[in-house]
Formats: C-alpha cells, sequence, structure tokens
C-alpha cells in the first residue's frame, strides 16, 4: 500500500509533503513488492532486501522502522539516509521514541526523522525532544491543531535531545554561588 499525505509537520511549521509512504500488504514480499518512482519511504525490510537497487535511487529512498525494530539496522545507512521515519502502530506505544533518541545521539542520524502512524497532538512535544523533526499525523485530526502541541510547555526539566542540560544546571538561583559550584565539579 501507497501513502501520500498532502502536508504534514516539518520544522513546527506544515509544509506540503513531498515523500510517499510505502507499507507492506499481506501478499507483498520485501523482497519482490515493487518500489513505486519518486520520493518513498520503504520499511526497514524492504531496503534491505533491495538495498543495492535502493541505494542506486539516494536521495529520493528513504526508510521507516517499525516498533519493534532496531535502529542499529541502520548503522552504516544514517549517513546517506535523507529521511528516517519511525511507526507508531498505536498512541499508546512509547518505543519509537527510544529509537528517535538513539538515532539521534547514539548513531548520529542528522536527517529528517519522522513519526508516522498513530501520530497525536498530545504526543508532539515529547517528540520533539527525542529528535524528531517531521510529523505525520493521523489523518483524521486537524494538523493545524496538532501545531500547536509542539509548543504546550514553554520549560523542560530534564536534559534530553533538545536540551543537554537539565533545568537547574541553566538558571542561577538567588544565593547560589557559581565559583564554588565549577570549584565543586557542580
Amino acid at each position: 500500500m501507497f501513502e501520500v499525505r498532502e502536508e504534514i509537520i516539518k520544522n513546527a511549521a506544515v509544509v506540503p509533503n513531498t515523500w510517499g509512504l510505502l507499507r507492506l500488504d499481506e501478499t507483498d514480499t520485501p523482497e519482490t513488492v515493487v518500489v513505486p518512482a519518486g520520493k518513498v519511504i520503504v520499511p526497514l525490510p524492504v531496503w534491505q532486501a533491495q538495498r543495492e537497487t535502493l541505494t542506486a535511487r539516494l536521495p529520493d529512498i528513504g526508510v521507516w522502522l517499525a516498533s519493534d525494530e532496531r535502529p542499529e539496522e541502520l548503522a552504516a545507512d544514517v549517513a546517506q539516509l535523507p529521511v528516517i521515519g519511525v511507526d507508531f502502530p498505536k498512541f499508546t506505544d512509547g518505543r519509537g521514541y527510544s529509537i528517535a533518541f538513539n538515532l539521534r545521539a547514539r548513531l548520529g542520524f542528522q536527517g529528517e526523522l519522522r513519526a508516522i502512524g498513530d501520530v497525536l497532538r498530545d504526543q508532539l512535544f515529547s517528540m520533539h525532544r527525542v529528535g524528531f523533526d517531521a510529523y505525520a499525523t493521523r489523518p483524521d485530526r486537524s494538523i493545524h491543531d496538532a501545531l500547536k502541541g509542539l509548543s504546550v510547555f514553554s520549560e523542560t526539566y530534564q536534559a534530553s535531545w533538545d536540551q543537554k542540560s537539565p533545568l537547574f544546571r541553566r538558571h542561577q538561583r538567588e544565593g547560589q554561588n557559581p565559583d564554588l559550584d565549577n570549584a565543586a565539579g557542580i
């Protein structure tokens, strides 16, 4: 099945989508499925089975990972892939957050990191914190309403991909002596 969304959220704005998404049907196999022409994000098993052919089509090929697949499977390819998608099969499935963080922090992926599947407004802020910069939200919901999910909170407490220092390290408190803290290694 080939999906094309008209719009996505990318870099905190609603923009036209230039990529199609290939999902395997029950009758498809990774080795024999035909990847359509144009910019296509293919499932990891298709990338692995047709890697030589698809590599020749870069930068018009991206790869998406299911929530039960490991980002390390793409370790050798992250530098050349322009987009990696991470599928959220259900709103309550949080494995995609770990996949995204590992792609950014451990594997150094610098391209577009797109959340696909059951992506809702309530998730966008947390998704951004772990490295997502593009979101293909559920088609039955308003994408413009979902965009508001990126700005729900004005401050974060924990360190993450988007903010390397926790809040207590970023703000000077009254009575705090930065010279003593630095000398103590704090």
